[in-house]
Order: structure tokens, then sequence, then C-alpha cells
């Protein structure tokens, strides 16, 4: 319940705001909680309309992903070391009644690597002078930094493509996560920790 809270506190601020429904919603995801109860809340209120969902994971626990690789409609683990700078969503283990939501209305799942993270993380903290500053760590930030590896890398034309992003396109991400570890927070603003280049 909290998670549809959640989602549905965003979606009574975009009407507020007097903004139109998303077009896209990128989730990161560990175990897939948070993007089953936000995927779930988009089938009730939106429906056959909704926007198309990206879930995203750190590559070395990317079970979800591995799930909708496998193709056999069974959530799988994945086995090892889980090692990411992502350390909320280093599970390696799909809930399962996530899964079944997941698998049945998710469009993209994606696996990333931690510069990816980092690069999310420096957008929010350093925004164009228009936006606000937003303080994320690496689980909430990785989904602005995927996005903008995907729009701004020619090499992802026909993952942009596919996902239908344009500059018609209306984004919602959820960061999820703050400043939780102060020290590696600043090594990656301030020093420039995983680049990107």
């Amino acid at each position: 319940q909290g998670y549809a809270t959640l989602i549905d506190e965003v979606f009574e601020q975009l009407k507020i705001e007097g903004c139109s429904t998303p077009t896209h919603v990128f989730l990161q995801a560990g175990v897939g909680s948070l993007a089953a109860g936000v995927q779930g809340y988009l089938m009730t209120k939106v429906g056959k309309e909704r926007p198309i969902t990206v879930v995203i994971e750190p590559h070395n626990a990317a079970c979800l992903y591995k799930s909708a690789k496998m193709g056999d409609n069974n959530p799988h683990s994945v086995k090892g070391k889980l090692s990411t700078i992502m350390a909320g969503l280093a599970c390696g283990k799909p809930s399962i009644i996530a899964w079944d939501v997941l698998r049945d209305y998710s469009d993209v799942f994606i696996s990333c690597s931690d510069d990816i993270a980092a690069k999310g993380m420096r957008i929010y903290g350093n925004p164009l002078p228009s936006d606000p500053q937003i303080i994320s760590g690496e689980s909430g930030a990785v989904s602005l930094g995927l996005l903008t590896e995907i729009l701004q890398n020619n090499s992802y034309g026909d993952l942009k493509s596919k996902m239908n992003l344009s500059s018609e396109s209306r984004i919602l991400l959820i960061s999820t996560e703050g400043d939780t570890d102060p020290d590696h927070y600043r090594k990656v603003v301030w020093d420039g920790k995983y680049p990107s280049l």
C-alpha cells in the first residue's frame, strides 16, 4: 500500500500542477516491490493508456532483467557477488508477487553499470539553472542516469525508438534514496568517482 500511496501522491501533484499523464515511467528495482506497486497503480488508474514502463537494475543483481530474458514466465535469481554502489537494489532475488505484475505489464527491462547511477547523482546534484537541486543516492539516481545515457548516446538509437522516446515524451522518475552515505556521495558528486565518459 505504501508504494501505491507514493504514486497516488505523484498523480495528485501532477493534477495540481496541470500536467498530463506521463508517457514513460522509469522505475528502479531490487526485488521489484516498488516497481510492481507503481505498475499495479498505473493499471488501475490509467488502464490500457498507461505509460511505457522501464524497470532498471544494477548489472550484478539484475534478477528481473534475467527473469524477463529467460522468457519462461518464472522468476529467476542472480547468483554470485551482487557488488554495486546501488546497495538498495542489490537483492538478486525477485519477489514472486512483484514478478507476476512486472512480467505482465512492464515494457522494458534494463540492467546498468555503476557509472550510470553516478551520472544520475551528479545531474540531480548539479541541475540546469531552471531546475531544482535534488540530493539523490545511487539507487534513486540510476533512472536519471539511464535516461540521460539513452538520450545522449547515439548507440542507443534503436532502444530509444523501441521505447518511443521523443521530445514530446513526459517522463516520470522517482528518486527513492537520499544521501545515505555522505562520504561516498561527495566522492561521486564532487570528486568524479565512477566517471561516465
